[in-house]
C-alpha cells in the first residue's frame, strides 16, 4: 500500500490495480501466492486494524529519527547561532470526503504532530465525536517524545492542562493566545501597544524584521517577544513553565490589497527572537502538510468512510509525504508521485533511502 500511493495510487481500488500491474516487481519483495488482494479485501483490512497498531512500527522509527538530530544547530541570525530544537506543529484537519450523508454522521477529524524541519509525521489521533479537539491533543502527546522539543499550537490547543504536560515532560511550548483566554489575550496586547509607544529597546523587548516575496505577494513580517512582565505574573503563573510573551504581525500586499494580521503568544521558551520567529513561521509547514493531502493526495476528496480505514490511510498518506520529501530534486510531489509510478528504480530510492 505504501508503494502503490507513493506511486500515485489513491485508494483501494487504485492500490489493486498498481498491485497487478507491478506485481513482478513486488514478488522481489514478498510473495503472492494468491495474487493482489482485491480493492474490497485492502478495504476490509484496514477498517479492522487498530490505527495505534497500524502506526506504532512508524512512530517507534520516527522517533529514532528525531533522536538523532536533537543536537542539530541553527543559526538563528547573525548574531546569536544557538541550537535549536525540534519544532513540532500540532493541529487539526477533517477528511471532508469521510462525511456519509445516509448515514447522518460527521467528517472524520484528525490531530497530527508534525515535525517542521525533517518533514516527518510524529503521530495522529482521531477527534471522538464525544470528546473534542483538545482531548485529542493530550492523548496525541502520550504518542510522542517531547523532551527538548517545542511544541506550537493554535488557541484552541493552549490550554493549562496541554502547557503542564508538555512542561512536566520536558518540552516548551508556544501557544496562540486568542480570545478563548480574553483576559490573558488582552493583557499582550494591552502591554505591547505600550513597549511601541515607549520603545522596544527601552523596555527589554527584542525585536526581528523580515520582507520577502511569496506567491506573488510581498511579505513583512515583524516578531517581538519579552519577558513576562510583572503585572502580568499573576496570570501567567498559572500556565506551567510560562517565561515569555511575543507578537506576531504579518503585513500582506498583493494587487494593490493590503493585509496585516497581529497575533500574540505565550512561551515556556527564555526571550528569544530569533528562535521565536522561527518556530512561529514553520507552524504554518502543518498546514503546508494538509494542502499536500487535499491537492496531491485528494485527502478531501476521499470516500474511504470506515473510521480504521480513513485513519489508517490517512497515516500512511502522511508517511508517504514524509518520503517523498526526502528526495531533493527539483520536482513537485505530483511529479514525484507520477515518476514513481512509471520507473520502479525511482520508486525503490524513494522506499528504501529515506
Amino acid at each position: 500500500m505504501v508503494a502503490a500511493t507513493i506511486a500515485d495510487a489513491d485508494g483501494p481500488e487504485e492500490i489493486e490495480c498498481f498491485g497487478n500491474e507491478r506485481l513482478d516487481w513486488l514478488s522481489r519483495f514478498a510473495d503472492f501466492p494468491h495474487g493482489i488482494p482485491s480493492h474490497d479485501t485492502i478495504g476490509r483490512v484496514l477498517s479492522l486494524i487498530k490505527p495505534e497498531q497500524f502506526q506504532q512500527a512508524l512512530l517507534d522509527w520516527h522517533t529514532q529519527l528525531c533522536q538523532q538530530y536533537r543536537d542539530a544547530e541553527d543559526k538563528l541570525d547573525r548574531d546569536e547561532e544557538q541550537s535549536l530544537p525540534i519544532h513540532v506543529a500540532i493541529d487539526g484537519k477533517t477528511a471532508r470526503g469521510s462525511y456519509t450523508d445516509a448515514e447522518k454522521s460527521n467528517a472524520i477529524h484528525f490531530v497530527s504532530a508534525w515535525a517542521s524541519k525533517h518533514g516527518v509525521t510524529l503521530g495522529q489521533t482521531e477527534v471522538d465525536s464525544k470528546t473534542n479537539e483538545i482531548t485529542a491533543i493530550d492523548e496525541l502527546l502520550d504518542f510522542i517524545d517531547v523532551r527538548g522539543t517545542i511544541i506550537t499550537l493554535d488557541a484552541i490547543g493552549a490550554q493549562k492542562s496541554i502547557a503542564e504536560k508538555i512542561h512536566r515532560n520536558g518540552g516548551d511550548y508556544i501557544f496562540a493566545i486568542k480570545d478563548n483566554h480574553p483576559k490573558l489575550a488582552n493583557a499582550i496586547r494591552e502591554y505591547f501597544e505600550l513597549v511601541h509607544e515607549e520603545g522596544l529597546k527601552a523596555n527589554g523587548v527584542k525585536s526581528k524584521k523580515t520582507v520577502g516575496k511569496r506567491s506573488g505577494r510581498q511579505e513583512e513580517r515583524f516578531y517581538a517577544v519579552c519577558p513576562i512582565p510583572p503585572e502580568m505574573k499573576a496570570m501567567t503563573d498559572l500556565w506551567a513553565g510560562a517565561t515569555s510573551i511575543g507578537q506576531a504581525i504579518t503585513q500582506t500586499e498583493r494587487n494593490g490589497e493590503c493585509h496585516v494580521e497581529v497575533r500574540y503568544f505565550l512561551l515556556s521558551r527564555p526571550a528569544r527572537v530569533g528562535e521565536f520567529a522561527i518556530s512561529v513561521r514553520s507552524h504554518w509547514s502543518v498546514e503546508s502538510m494538509h494542502w499536500v493531502l487535499d491537492v496531491v493526495f485528494h485527502d478531501d476528496a476521499s470516500r474511504i468512510r470506515t473510521k480504521n480505514a480513513t485513519a489508517n490511510f490517512t497515516f500512511i498518506r502522511r508517511y508517504v509525504t514524509t518520503l517523498l520529501k526526502q528526495d531533493t530534486t527539483k520536482r513537485s510531489l505530483k511529479q514525484k508521485r507520477k515518476k514513481a509510478g512509471w520507473n520502479t528504480d525511482f520508486l525503490e530510492k524513494l522506499m528504501f533511502s529515506a
